[in-house]
């Protein structure tokens, strides 16, 4: 596994596919960090990919430019919420990786709800 995850190392942005309850997939570019071989989403709770999560946790990962066009093969994973208090820790580790921005985005989104952590462990 270390190896597919090697592709996300130096990467700024990951291209993330959820699924609809119908099972179309909805691709989403988002900043990620890695921690113990496992790579973290951090988004906020009122978005359309913690909806799509909470009924398929299955997921698609490629590293990606900003706009989303990929630059390597996809990548199937699970995804999982954090609950416990490693989430602040991965939500400091993305701040300290994508700084000013980061503190910047969470301003304009603070309508939607406070952060929520989800860790992708990678399955094939």
């Amino acid at each position: 596994m270390e190896k597919k995850l090697e592709q996300f190392h130096n990467q700024k942005y990951i291209n993330f596919e959820t699924y609809k309850k119908d099972g179309s997939p909805v691709r989403t570019p988002v900043w990620f960090v890695i921690d113990n071989d496992l790579l973290y989403v951090i988004t906020k709770e009122h978005t359309g990919k913690v909806k799509r999560l909470k009924n398929n946790q299955n997921v698609r990962i490629v590293s990606c430019s900003f706009q989303g066009e990929p630059k390597n093969e996809w990548v199937k994973g699970m995804a999982q919420l954090i609950t416990d208090e490693s989430a602040n820790k991965i939500i400091k580790l993305r701040k300290k990786k994508y700084g000013f921005a980061a503190r910047l985005i969470g301003l304009f989104t603070s309508q939607k709800g406070n952060f929520v952590v989800y860790s992708i462990q990678l399955t094939e």
